[in-house]
């Protein structure tokens, strides 16, 4: 084999995080062409509307940023699919399966400073922007008193927005920021007694048809031991709890030597309920599917 098709979407990040992975594959497999596709999407559209949003697009729009990716796989009309992992619903369907999650960024959410220094210094009735209602709930539990506004586009669009509307500040993903180059923007790293990311956050998936061994087996080099460890534990965690796009769900797993340590937050659509749990386990597949099942049945009405 010596040329593949990369699904992928036309972001400035996504095309940053498939060129990444198709790097990555050249170098492992001199002399292989790999020809990207670009694939408008379901969220690309719903992101281009202008309605407002929470954490994505209305719950009927299923899998938004990767169904149509998946369905250019099941097709053939494209060999693999570079996603980022928190785009993935619970579910993987039928045919297809995650071939490699390579080294994971860091998972961590941000502050952007705007009209505030930092985080601690934001005044009360400030806005921050972000569409997450994840983010949105558990930053006003800490501080009630602040508002928030949804900025969606790009992150350059978000960065540009973030002065013209003189906001506080803005809440980013780490690992988005890195993977533009966008070192020299100024952040401050939330911690997870702060905000909880969402599961897969600052990890990729490389997607392709189970039946495709040949395909499977090129992409098998880009596969970290522990980036799926904890990508697929806070996954597990996901399918349990059923969270989509409206529900405000963290999930962060960490590998530390042969243990699991797993944090979760949990709340209603309205911010009620709100729930940090945690706990750790062996590596064994029966030992993290337990923890799992435990702080599942840990929380008010998951």
């Amino acid at each position: 084999m010596n040329r593949l098709r990369l699904g992928t979407r036309s972001s400035a990040l996504a095309r940053a995080q498939s060129e990444w992975a198709a790097q990555r594959l050249r170098e492992a497999h001199p002399g292989l062409e790999i020809e990207a596709v670009f694939i408008k999407t379901s969220g690309d559209r719903f992101s281009l509307s202008g309605k407002p949003s929470a954490e994505c697009a209305p719950p009927d729009v299923k899998a938004m940023f990767v169904k149509e990716i998946e369905e250019a796989l099941l097709r053939g009309e494209v060999d693999f699919g570079v996603h980022s992992s928190k785009d993935l619903p619970a579910e993987t369907p039928e045919g297809l399966c995650i071939a490699a999650y390579p080294v994971r960024e860091d998972p961590r959410d941000v502050f952007v400073p705007g009209s505030s220094p930092s985080w601690s210094e934001v005044p009360a009735r400030a806005t921050i922007g972000t569409a997450s209602l994840r983010r949105q709930v558990q930053l006003r539990l800490r501080r009630p008193d602040i508002l928030f506004e949804a900025l969606r586009g790009n992150v350059d669009t978000r960065l540009r927005k973030l002065k013209e509307k003189g906001f506080a500040g803005l809440i980013l993903a780490e690992a988005g920021l890195k993977r533009l180059g966008l070192e020299s923007v100024r952040r401050e790293i939330l911690p997870e007694d702060i905000v909880i990311p969402a599961p897969g956050q600052g990890a990729l998936a490389i997607e392709a048809r189970q039946d495709r061994e040949d395909v499977r087996r090129v992409l098998s080099v880009l596969d970290d031991r522990r980036s799926r460890l904890e990508v697929e534990t806070e996954r597990a965690l996901l399918k349990a709890v059923g969270g989509g796009c409206s529900t405000p769900l963290g999930a962060l797993a960490r590998l530390e030597g042969e243990t699991m340590a797993l944090s979760v937050f949990w709340a209603r659509e309205d911010g009620g309920g709100a729930t940090r749990l945690s706990g750790r386990c062996g590596l064994a597949p029966a030992e993290l599917a337990a923890l799992v099942q435990d702080l599942r049945g840990r929380l008010p009405a998951a």
